[in-house]
């Protein structure tokens, strides 16, 4: 019988997927109640879980709303973007803005 070498195999290290987050950022024509209705539409998030971010974003000028592969992270921040203006404000232009950035 003859003798075989052992198969060596190697195991490429995986880096898990860069994750990305979407930042809302503060502006003076948007509602609260916009803010909510928008994180609720877009992103699915409870009303108490958008209530918090559009607490923060009005209060430190930015929130986090949603963490994922850049990508996904670019749709949403165009959904942001494309939601319209907030019907309560009637000088108020289009969408909120939002930026993304990679998370370390």
């Amino acid at each position: 019988m003859p003798i075989t070498a052992p198969v060596e195999r190697t195991r490429e290290a995986t880096r898990p997927a860069d994750r990305w987050n979407v930042v809302l950022l503060d502006d003076d024509e948007h509602t609260y109640e916009y803010v909510v209705e928008m994180l609720g539409d877009l992103l699915g998030h409870p009303r108490e879980t958008a209530y918090r971010m559009a607490v923060e974003v009005d209060t430190t000028g930015r929130a986090i709303v949603w963490t994922g592969p850049r990508e996904t992270a670019e749709h949403h921040q165009a959904r942001i973007h494309a939601h319209g203006a907030d019907p309560r404000v009637p000088e108020c232009a289009g969408g909120m803005t939002a930026v993304i950035e990679r998370l370390d």
